[in-house]
């Protein structure tokens, strides 16, 4: 039997598990067309390539000691359950840097805002440092982390510069930037790609002052210039008039010269001619002396007259190239006098200039000056004056409202009492108008009423007075004279008129006491009637004479 392959095979043949030779001959290569595609699958599975614009980090068990396989470009096999891989993105990445108020090396702040592009480095060293830093960050993570390094790199470039050298010396600016900032992105595996700054300037506005001196300075020096280049054009055009002036009085000099010259030689002819002429005359005609001798004397004549005005001709012309040259001079002069004004005004000008700018300078010095005085020490101050003066209105307004508040009490309290006190006199005054009334028939009742009724507190005062008194004994000292009684032979002395005075005013205050309803102590004695009393009296004077005698 023929198969489609062109095999003869018996056509009963089998195989050992009954199925028919020709499928297993079938078979064979649909299986093996299927093992070549699995193993291209599984090799497609593990073979990972390389983008231009990324890296292959493959981690894992790499070997070499190193904890991951960077490559760029290319491919490679990744082992299953041992090594795994990912990308890195080698994509610029643009960093704003809004730098505000970074501190430089004259101790001014100023502002740099800036824009730095980075982006993942295809150095094998900084490879790894990526790849050790960065894998499996976000792109805003890694922006986060270079825009903190490159922050702290630029604000310690600045402070190591002054602002003269931020504003002048860009390069070396940058410089420093490209090396600080280079470096410390290396770290973590980037690469400085682009830096650009946009604009500096300062708080206190030092860098717009030494724009204003710069631009100052290159209009002082274009002033400068130009009144040089007027100088010397007006040098070489008084250098040329004079030139010129010099030349032309040369010329007319010669000119007369020449004029002179031909003038000479023409009368030196016209003499020798007149003379051979007047010497044939004479010859030939004798008698023709005295008239030659006349003809003689008025060429003579005129011939002197003619040197005459020769002579002043050459005078004047003298005179005429004299004046011209000293017209020169005065113009000369003049030049050069005007020269020396124009230079005169430049320098003031440039002196004044250059003293604007100074003072501006120095304005702007002072004002920073005062500035920085006003935040560093004057700021303090007057946020404590401010605070001592809102705690003292504070103060001020609680005593004024306690004491308006105590005021308030006391105005209150006083009223009060007043009004009361008002009641209590409205009442005695309606009881002392009732009383009058009651007295009516005897008007001097009402007084002894009204003085009894204030006799207890009278004599209340007066207990008080003595009530904490121990009195023993009372010793009298009498000087021994006596008065002389009325009515009487005798004297008596000091002390029995005391005594009788005591006495007699008992029956007063014994009354008093009766009409007030008070009862004296046993001491003050009784009143019986007026008799007793004066026996009493009498006898108590006795009584005080003999004791003044003993």
């Amino acid at each position: 039997m023929i198969d489609r392959m062109g095999l003869i095979v018996p056509a009963s043949t089998t195989t050992s598990g009954g199925l028919p030779a020709e499928l297993i001959w079938l078979g064979l290569p649909v299986a093996a067309l299927l093992l070549v595609v699995f193993g291209i699958l599984i090799v497609k599975s593990l073979y990972k390539r390389c983008p231009s614009n990324r890296i292959l980090v493959i981690y894992g068990k790499v070997g070499g000691g190193r904890a991951s396989d960077c490559k760029h470009g290319g491919g490679s096999f990744i082992i299953p359950l041992i090594q795994s891989y990912a990308y890195l993105s080698l994509e610029p990445r643009v960093i704003e840097i809004p730098l505000e108020g970074a501190l430089s090396l004259n101790n001014i702040r100023v502002n740099v805002p800036s824009t730095f592009t980075v982006g993942i480095s295809t150095d094998p060293v900084l490879m790894n440092n990526a790849a050790e830093r960065l894998l499996m960050l976000t792109p805003q993570e890694i922006k986060d982390q270079a825009q903190d390094i490159i922050l702290g790199q630029l604000r310690l470039v600045i402070a190591t510069l002054s602002i003269e050298e931020i504003n002048k010396d860009r390069e070396k600016f940058m410089n420093l930037i490209n090396e600080n900032v280079a470096q410390e992105v290396n770290k973590i595996g980037l690469e400085l790609i682009n830096v650009n700054i946009r604009d500096i300037t300062d708080e206190s506005g030092y860098i717009q002052a030494i724009g204003k001196r710069a631009a100052a300075e290159a209009i002082n020096r274009a002033k400068v210039d130009v009144a040089d280049q007027e100088r010397e054009g007006a040098i070489g055009e008084a250098t040329a008039i004079r030139e010129r002036n010099v030349r032309v009085a040369q010329e007319q000099a010669l000119a007369d010269q020449g004029q002179k010259e031909a003038e000479r030689m023409r009368r030196v002819a016209v003499a020798r001619f007149e003379a051979e002429a007047q010497v044939g005359e004479a010859e030939s005609k004798r008698d023709q002396e005295i008239a030659v001798a006349e003809r003689t004397a008025e060429m003579v004549a005129a011939s002197k007259r003619a040197e005459q005005q020769q002579r002043v001709e050459v005078a004047e012309a003298e005179a005429m190239a004299v004046g011209g040259e000293n017209n020169s001079k005065e113009n000369i002069a003049e030049s050069d006098a005007k020269l020396a004004e124009v230079k005169a005004e430049a320098k003031r000008r440039a002196d004044v200039a250059s003293a604007i700018a100074k003072q501006k300078i120095y304005e702007a010095e002072r004002e920073q000056e005062l500035a920085r005085l006003s935040k560093d020490e004057l700021a303090p101050q007057e946020i404590e004056k401010t605070r001592i003066e809102i705690q003292a209105e504070a103060e001020a307004e609680r005593q004024r409202r306690v004491a308006r508040g105590e005021a308030d009490a006391v105005l209150a309290r006083y009223e009060a009492e007043a009004e009361g006190l008002q009641k209590v006199l409205e009442a005695k005054a309606e009881g002392y108008r009732q009383l009058v009334a009651a007295c009516a028939d005897n008007p001097q009742v009402a007084p002894t009423l009204l003085m009894i009724e204030q006799l207890p507190q009278l004599v209340a005062e007066q207990v008080k007075a003595i009530q904490n008194l121990k009195i023993d004994k009372i010793t009298v000292w009498d000087n021994g004279r006596g008065s002389q009684i009325e009515g009487k032979g005798g004297s008596r002395g000091a002390t029995a008129d005391f005594l009788s005075g005591l006495i007699g005013s008992l029956p007063a205050v014994h009354e008093l006491a009766e009409q007030a309803g008070i009862e004296l102590p046993g001491a003050l004695g009784k009143v019986r009637d007026q008799i007793t009393v004066e026996k009493a009296k009498d006898s108590s004077d006795r009584s005080a004479d003999q004791a003044v005698t003993d």
